[in-house]
């Protein structure tokens, strides 16, 4: 009788353990069907340009620092003392916003058009104006984004607002700041919410496959939406204790010790018979 109720506790434990362990394998892998040291043409194009809300940088340069202080903003003039030239680095930039209608308002020239232009081409632009019209004629323009901005939310370590300093952030980039996907992320469906001059997208990113790099999403936008879906096991466990494998792994150690205990009470009264 005492065996048989030894086996039926050890076939407990082990039942336990195996149900405590066992699972579906979870893909963890990253582009797993790409060539090796193969070089791959990218289609994905990181940038269309200048768009509505856009926060610009926008810097005038010259030989004489006070031919420029006035198409500077406030925050970005240079002071001029005893001819040397300072930039008061702790001095926050406020920008210049990009309009509903693709145009912002700079300095003596009035109302421009921005909206598809690279940062490059305005800053071209900018300066052949000031040149053509006389008023700085060495200019050089520096055209950046302030503002760009990517959410990630769902299976990543650690969801929310990421800032980009450059001026073109890919979905991997992206997930690297976030601190990875989680074991539980899909990684073969993560969706990119993003809007683009009133208009609202959704695409969808296969993280596992070389086509990812040329999807139209590898490249993130300003203010785009990531979503990294929870997988099935995820889902499935959403609705339970969070608590619930500790509790169980408490219930294996318990029982484990309380068999212990019991098979070597058995072998002492065995021996002292």
């Amino acid at each position: 009788m005492k065996n048989k109720f030894i086996k039926l506790a050890l076939a407990m434990v082990f039942g336990v353990m195996l149900f405590a362990s066992c699972g579906t394998p979870v893909e963890l892998s990253y582009i797993k069907d790409a060539p090796r040291d193969t070089p791959m043409e990218q289609e994905g194009q990181f940038s269309k340009g200048i768009q509505t809300n856009d926060l610009l940088y926008i810097y005038v340069e010259s030989r004489t620092p006070e031919a420029t202080v006035r198409f500077n903003q406030e925050t970005n003039k240079v002071a001029v003392s005893n001819g040397t030239v300072m930039n008061p680095a702790s001095t926050a930039v406020s920008g210049y916003l990009v309009d509903a209608d693709g145009e912002i308002t700079f300095p003596v020239l009035g109302r421009m058009q921005v909206l598809g232009k690279t940062h490059s081409e305005l800053a071209s632009e900018i300066a052949r104006r000031l040149i053509s019209e006389g008023h700085v004629l060495d200019a050089v323009v520096t055209v950046k984004l302030l503002n760009f901005k990517v959410s990630v939310l769902g299976e990543v370590v650690r969801p929310g607002q990421i800032e980009a300093t450059g001026e073109r952030l890919t979905i991997f980039e992206a997930i690297s700041m976030v601190g990875d996907l989680t074991i539980y992320g899909l990684r073969d469906n993560v969706t990119v919410i993003r809007e683009e001059n009133g208009q609202r997208t959704i695409g969808q990113l296969d993280l596992t496959s070389k086509e990812v790099f040329n999807s139209p999403y590898y490249y993130l936008h300003q203010n785009d939406v990531v979503y990294v879906e929870p997988n099935a096991k995820r889902k499935r466990t959403a609705d339970r204790d969070p608590m619930t494998m500790s509790y169980i792994s408490a219930a294996i150690s318990i029982l484990s010790t309380a068999v212990s205990a019991w098979y070597y009470y058995l072998m002492v009264q065995k021996v002292n018979r």
